[in-house]
């Protein structure tokens, strides 16, 4: 039986991005060769339309670009999303850069500037607390070198 992967459901060329887009990766959309993918999109989990309002994380908090206070729909998001991994038996997920929801390693800074700062989106913060490894899309190299698959 092959594993199970969470996978960012924009990645997957699902038109779920706050922008009503998505960001297909050709290279993410191969691992369907290896893994059970399971495309997920936190934000519209939390009840969030697409398109919306983008939308950056300062400390606990999401706010969007208008001011508005997200932050429940990114943690009710991000709790759905632990209960399909948990459910799923997943222990690994792909995740978009720079995401609110999604993104690990580095975040974009609040400000909507485009600066970005060390960080964890909502969902990729959650699932690691309760033992789900996340890479993020840029990395995908790294998920494959645990396999030894590369």
């Amino acid at each position: 039986m092959r594993e199970k992967l969470l996978v960012s459901a924009c990645l997957m060329g699902e038109n779920c991005k706050y922008n009503g887009g998505n960001n297909y990766s050709p290279a993410v959309a191969a691992l369907t060769e290896k893994f059970d993918v399971i495309p997920v999109c936190p934000e519209q989990l939390g009840g969030l339309p697409t398109p919306r309002t983008p939308s950056e994380r300062t400390g606990e908090r999401v706010l969007n670009r208008e001011g508005q206070d997200v932050t429940e729909a990114f943690r009710r998001g991000a709790e759905k999303t632990l209960d399909i991994a948990r459910k799923e038996g997943v222990a690994r997920a792909v995740f978009q850069v720079r995401s609110p929801s999604c993104g690990c390693g580095t975040i974009y800074d609040g400000t909507f500037s485009g600066a970005l700062v060390p960080g964890k989106g909502v969902t990729a913060e959650l699932l690691e607390k309760n033992g789900v490894r996340v890479y993020e899309s840029a990395r995908i190299d790294a998920l494959l070198d645990a396999e030894g698959a590369v």
